[in-house]
């Protein structure tokens, strides 16, 4: 990701386990976005964000902060913060069909459980004097939670003979979990009354909280072998099914006047 922004007077502060940096003026270029990258907190005393530029936020850190005292806001802009999608189970392996008779087929593997999606960072904004051209988007949301893997198919079990018996079916295997959605961060706002009149009319929040996965599709069975004279094999079960996860919880949003 790129971080192109004009900056004056860079002052990087590292205190009470908060990395900050002070900044005199901090420009975005249209079309370009700014990353906290390993500090939490961003003190400008101007910020100006050009037209759909963005503000990419710490994800490392449950809570940043972002205080300037004169802010220009072009139109499109972002600040984002939202969590990050947990990765999906892996799905199970399928069992083995074996060569020759009257044998019967392995059964599969259990799939994954997904990975729960992140939540969104915690954001506290302070602002004295805002301009703004257009519309600020303010994204907290949830992760989504991973799907759980599917079960691994059974083997198919091998014909009978007259002297033996048609192998069985493998079992199918079970099903991972789908995963939870992440929380979606909370927004405070600090401002003065003349400032909250403007965001109220040009501010977007997204921090809703993430999707669930869904549990994954048990493996299917087997298929029996068949043999003469009735000896056929049985049929394995099938695998469960996953269960899904959970929906994030919804953030907040706090405007406090000063």
């Amino acid at each position: 990701m790129k971080r192109i922004a004009g900056i004056l007077g860079l002052v990087f502060v590292v205190s009470s386990g908060h990395a900050q940096i002070h900044v005199s003026k901090l420009i975005i270029k249209a079309n370009q976005k700014y990353t906290f990258d390993e500090s939490d907190i961003i003190v400008a005393d101007t910020l100006i964000m050009e037209d759909s530029s963005a503000i990419m936020l710490n994800r490392l850190r449950k809570e940043n902060y972002l205080h300037t005292k004169v802010a220009l806001i072009g139109n499109y802009c972002t600040i984002d913060g939202s969590g990050i999608h947990g990765n999906p189970g892996r799905p199970g392996r399928s069992g083995d069909s074996p060569v020759g008779p009257c044998k019967s087929g392995t059964n599969g593997t259990h799939g994954g459980s997904g990975l729960d999606g992140t939540a969104g960072v915690n954001l506290f904004l302070y602002l004295e004097k805002v301009t703004m051209k257009g519309s600020l988007t303010i994204d907290l949301h949830g992760g989504d939670g991973g799907k759980g893997g599917k079960g691994g198919e059974g083997g198919s079990g091998t014909s009978g003979t007259v002297h033996c018996k048609a192998g069985d079916g493998g079992l199918g295997g079970n099903a991972g979990h789908g995963a939870n959605g992440g929380n979606g961060g909370s927004l405070t706002i600090h401002c003065s009354e003349n400032v909250k009149e403007l965001l109220n009319k040009n501010l977007r929040t997204e921090n809703y909280g993430g999707r669930f996965g869904k549990g994954g599709r048990g493996g299917y069975p087997g298929s029996a072998g068949l043999g003469p004279n009735r000896k056929n094999g049985k049929q394995g079960m099938p695998g469960v099914e996953g269960t899904d996860g959970k929906v994030g919880n919804n953030g907040n949003v706090i405007i406090v006047q000063n």
